[in-house]
């Protein structure tokens, strides 16, 4: 058997190494010319790291993560945390894995490193994806023909391989932007931040902060609606002064934070409505391709992560019957990641209420939730940190899937 796989992000490069590690033979297109990222930080939780693990990367990932004490989240004015739930050391006490912060960049050498160079071709870029009863091929723009017997979209928001064998459409503008910035962490170090999980929710906008790169950098992300024309497009500027305007009548900690970073980077936030089906025939999509979400879960990545090793053990167990092991892939993993979807968008809606009616009603929710958890997880937090990917491919997460997700 013979995969290939359309993009060497975060899910394609996992899908290459669980791949390699079950004795299946692969190709990972890219039509990058270098594996580089963009600057942002990046949440892991233990669902997602569990993988990471899973592969024999647990220990270089201590290197550069860091792991936070609590999630807190605090109201504008004031700073006060109105709901706190637990990470470090429960997190891991209880699911088996930690809860840790990176740098993307730092996540994507992490698996780039291992690949089979001999199997990986850069500066490639597909221009159609086809298929019989036998095989699946693509063909690039400089005229090679790729065959394999199984193709696998990883290729993002804008995969060529959902345009082009699913129902093609252009991602959905959720009205809203974010604005980030990583900075050196001595550059912040007299506002004395503990190494945390922060969401500061005000009217119309919140403020997303945390220590990355094993503490040396500080990553934080400003979400809030827009007018302005924003591309996806993480090379987007814009000035300290017009990021700090918008956090007038603020306390004081995200406005210093801001003033501290040189250089902000904008994009437009979007997603996708969940496809009718991952899977036609012998192609199989996954990661943003198949469930691009906004960030209010901060599952992206970490659903992409569950998705390869899911889809790998998938064709390990049934690659006697490849569309056969595709559609059950496909049964595995459709669900829990369409309802990230939805309630990623749910959660846009809470954190950016607008009258004081509103703000203090959601204030009000999420302290009476902070007091009734006692210290615990949430039912979604347990949700969303139980689940366990190759118990998900044997078939034996019965206890996960009796959960109730969002109660």
């Amino acid at each position: 058997m013979k995969v290939i796989i359309v993009g060497a992000g975060i899910g394609g490069s996992t899908l290459a190494l669980s791949l390699a590690q079950l004795g299946i033979d692969y190709v990972l297109v890219e039509q990058a010319p270098a594996l580089t990222t963009v600057g942002a930080g990046i949440q892991l939780s233990p669902n997602g790291v569990r993988v990471l693990e899973q592969l024999g990367l647990g220990e270089p990932l201590k290197q550069f993560c860091t792991e936070p004490d609590f999630h807190k989240y605090s109201v504008w004015d004031t700073g006060e945390t109105v709901l706190k739930t637990p990470l470090q050391p429960m997190v891991k006490a209880t699911y088996g894995h930690a809860y840790y912060h990176a740098h993307r960049a730092d996540l994507i050498d992490l698996l780039t490193a291992p690949l089979d160079s001999s199997r990986l071709l850069m500066n490639t870029r597909v221009a159609s994806v086809e298929q019989n009863e036998l095989s699946a091929w693509v063909t690039t723009t400089d005229g090679r023909r790729i065959e394999g017997d199984v193709i696998v979209g990883a290729d993002g928001i804008h995969s060529i391989v959902r345009d082009q064998v699913f129902k093609p459409g252009s991602p959905r503008d959720s009205g809203y932007a974010s604005w980030r910035g990583v900075i050196d962490s001595d550059a912040i170090s007299h506002l004395d931040i503990p190494v945390s999980a922060y969401v500061d929710m005000g009217p119309r906008l919140s403020f997303v902060y945390y220590f990355v790169s094993g503490g040396k950098k500080f990553n934080w992300l400003a979400l809030g609606r827009t007018n302005d024309p924003l591309r996806e497009s993480w090379s987007q500027t814009a000035t300290r002064e017009e990021v700090i305007d918008a956090f007038d009548g603020w306390y004081d900690r995200p406005k210093q934070i801001i003033e501290a970073t040189p250089t902000i980077f904008a994009t437009a936030l979007h997603d996708r409505e969940p496809p009718d089906s991952w899977v036609n025939g012998r192609v199989a999509l996954m990661g943003d391709a198949a469930h691009a979400m906004l960030p209010y879960h901060a599952q992206g990545a970490v659903q992409s992560l569950e998705d390869a090793w899911v889809l790998a053990r998938t064709l390990e167990r049934r690659g006697d019957s490849l569309p056969g092991a595709l559609k059950h892939y496909e049964s595995l993993r459709y669900d829990r990641a369409s309802l990230l979807v939805q309630q990623s968008r749910s959660a846009e809606g809470w954190y950016h209420v607008d009258t004081p009616e509103q703000i203090e009603s959601r204030n009000a929710r999420f302290r009476s939730t902070s007091a009734r958890l006692e210290g615990g997880f949430s039912p979604q937090q347990h949700w969303l940190y139980s689940y366990d990917a190759d118990s998900a491919a044997l078939g034996t997460d019965d206890k996960w899937r009796a959960l109730r997700p969002w109660s």
